[in-house]
């Protein structure tokens, strides 16, 4: 089996791993679960990062230049390596992104636009549990409802910054830098995009413009013909009647 076949039949099974991934994660961090439900929830968690090891180490096995891929795709070790690291576990969620980029994004517009829309409301849902995670037992801690991260995360990576809440931990400010950036690249996407679009319209119409003038151009050139045949005819009669 090739690297390429093995993502395409895995792509769905890790989407529906992620999914579960974040929403045991989600239900730890907003619920506060303790005791018997946190382990379970432990438990589930322990066992998609497991299903994301294998991943790794399948899609290492079947690299045709394994030192490359390995070179490529250190991010990929690196989430696999840190499993106490929990904000930096959710960044194996972009399964989800290139499954959408798969199934929905056949052109390049819809592939920008399926990048955009579910990054950015990904980015957001998964920041605000990120520092939610690591901001809600924090002393002086400004971040200590599931609301008051949205509302940040939102503000944060429209690069708005209201100021009236924010991160007071060092992995919370981490958290905080990445939204911020990732703002950034979205606004790029959307502005490249819109750009994009106005390029190709301004393209379709001239297109269409240039199509409904080519019978106009067709016929001028039938005229055009006619009236130098009939000067040349003109001519060879005067020729005649010359002595």
């Amino acid at each position: 089996m090739t690297q390429q076949r093995y993502r395409d039949l895995a792509d769905w099974p890790l989407t529906v791993t992620a999914l579960v991934f974040l929403g045991a994660y989600a239900w730890q961090v907003i619920g506060r679960i303790e005791g018997n439900p946190a382990l379970l929830l432990e438990a589930v968690m322990w066992a998609t990062w497991g299903i994301f090891a294998v991943d790794y180490l399948a899609n290492l096995w079947l690299a045709s230049n394994r030192g490359s891929w390995f070179i490529r795709n250190l991010h990929e070790l690196v989430i696999v390596a840190l499993p106490f690291f929990r904000p930096l576990r959710l960044l194996r969620l972009v399964t989800l992104l290139s499954v959408l980029h798969r199934t929905l994004g056949d052109t390049l517009r819809g592939r920008v636009v399926t990048y955009v829309a579910g990054s950015a409301a990904m980015l957001v849902f998964v920041g605000a549990l990120a520092v939610l995670d690591v901001e809600q037992s924090a002393p002086d801690a400004k971040i200590v409802t599931f609301g008051d991260a949205l509302w940040w995360a939102m503000t944060t990576i429209t690069t708005v910054g209201y100021g009236d809440m924010y991160p007071v931990t060092p992995i919370g400010r981490m958290v905080a830098a990445a939204l911020m950036m990732s703002g950034i690249a979205v606004l790029g996407v959307v502005t490249a995009s819109i750009a994009s679009w106005l390029v190709q319209r301004v393209e379709d119409t001239a297109e269409a413009v240039s199509e409904a003038e080519e019978p106009v151009r067709a016929e001028v050139a039938e005229l055009t013909a006619e009236i130098a045949l009939l000067r040349r005819e003109i001519a060879a009669l005067l020729e005649q009647r010359t002595p």
